[in-house]
């Protein structure tokens, strides 16, 4: 009897996989697509913004089914010293015009109901079970194991997040080495929507995002957020690992200190805990990145290393869509030619460097490193603190021009001005 074989097994039901699910189904292939917890977003740290005009482009007018919580129209970036923080805040209602925006969302919630829309497509989704592997014959990828059975498909999507297994059993990646990792924990809190709505001065269905350096990760590099959503908040830091590895430090610890700290404390004074949770954040960008298309097999979100992190925004779940989308139309290309050689699907991250996705990775490559620069974790946060407390301050002494202030503040800082000046370029740059 002959083997039954699926046009394509997808590994992981988060955005990716489900996105890529619901584009193969649409196209008329049998898919199946594989989640390890028993339900899809179960294994998902719930929290975070989606910018969604990709996925306008995939599901038309999503947010008007999807359980989005806020439209996201303030953005806040927040640099913290120990007892201080000076916010550039922004806001507009221009934000709030769908799909040019973003939305906070709950991934238990959202990643539920995308791969329910995958489902009503035609897509076949088998929840609770975990792969042990992947099927190879003649050194092309054929399929997955579990539970000692065999699943085969004409190709394998890989989404099964940072520490891609598959990526490995297949060897084109090892582990993410600490210098390519972060460390993401998370709360989410919560609080009564018109206690939200009040406290961050919000209409409606309005929304806040903060990102936060500094003190936030005790001079480690990474950095803090928090998103309002209807009914929580939810809040997190992103700490590199190697850095926090290094100087014997806990990334629970660290998150406690954040969370009283005086800026952060009123804003979630009076919440409930409803959820916490930590989980491996790729870092590394381009330099992480590892093949992305073998014989038989796809990389996207996650486990090919998609994100960006510049200080101003935090984004991966519209690359991970993004992503997908390449892979699923590469998938429906092999599937007419018959042909899912790794020379055809090379076609994938071809597809890709013509999108946003890989545009966007090469736009903030620097990113990463200017990222780790110790001067925006302690020295920048604390000069701008102290030059805007020399401002305001009244005391019965003559005031100095705005000049004069800077020049001695950055005396003190023992910032020197050309690093200022080579901070400021190499942030131009990677920002």
């Amino acid at each position: 009897m002959a083997e039954d074989v699926f046009d394509a097994i997808i590994v992981g039901a988060g955005v990716a996989g489900s996105s890529a699910a619901y584009r193969l189904a649409k196209a008329g292939l049998q898919v199946v697509l594989i989640e390890r917890g028993p339900f899809p977003g179960s294994k998902n740290l719930s929290g975070g913004v989606l910018y969604g005009r990709v996925l306008h482009d995939l599901i038309p007018n999503f947010w008007e089914s999807a359980p989005v919580e806020r439209v996201i129209t303030n953005q806040v970036v927040s640099f913290l010293t120990a007892d201080s923080s000076v916010n550039l805040d922004f806001k507009t209602e221009t934000f709030n015009q769908p799909p040019y925006n973003g939305f906070t969302v709950l991934r238990a919630r959202f990643d539920r109901w995308l791969a329910e829309q995958a489902e009503a497509a035609g897509a076949m989704l088998v929840p609770g079970i975990k792969v042990d592997g992947v099927v190879k014959r003649d050194g092309k990828v054929v399929g997955i194991s579990a539970d000692n059975e065999e699943m085969l498909a004409k190709v394998v999507i890989a989404a099964d997040g940072a520490n891609s297994f598959i990526a490995q059993q297949a060897g084109l990646r090892d582990k993410i080495p600490t210098g390519h990792a972060a460390v993401g924990v998370k709360e989410v809190i919560g609080l009564p929507r018109e206690v939200i709505e009040e406290r961050f001065h919000l209409n409606g269905n309005e929304g806040t995002a903060y990102n936060i350096v500094g003190f936030a990760t005790r001079g480690v590099p990474g950095g803090g957020f928090l998103y309002t959503n209807q009914e929580s908040l939810s809040v997190g830091l992103v700490i590199h690992l190697e850095a926090m590895v290094e100087r014997q430090l806990k990334p629970a610890e660290i998150f406690e200190d954040f969370l009283v700290h005086p800026m952060i404390a009123p804003l979630i004074k009076g919440g409930k805990l409803l959820e916490y949770g930590a989980h491996l954040v790729p870092e590394g960008g381009l330099k992480m990145m590892p093949p992305l298309a073998a014989d038989g097999l796809l990389l996207v979100g996650d486990a090919a290393g998609f994100g960006v992190n510049n200080g101003f925004v935090v984004r991966g779940m519209d690359l991970a869509i993004g992503s997908a989308v390449a892979a699923a139309e590469t998938i429906i290309e092999a599937q007419a030619a018959d042909d899912f050689s790794a020379a055809r699907l090379q076609s994938y991250p071809s597809r890709l460097e013509k999108s946003f996705v890989m545009q966007d990775m090469r736009t903030y490559a620097r990113a990463v490193d200017f990222m780790k620069n110790e001067r925006l974790f302690e020295a920048y946060p604390a000069l701008l603190s102290n030059i805007l407390a020399d401002i305001y301050r009244q005391e019965a002494q003559p005031k100095k021009n705005l000049v004069p202030t800077l020049l001695k503040n950055l005396k003190a800082s023992k910032i020197s001005l050309l690093d200022l000046l080579k901070d400021a370029l190499a942030g131009g740059r990677a920002l």
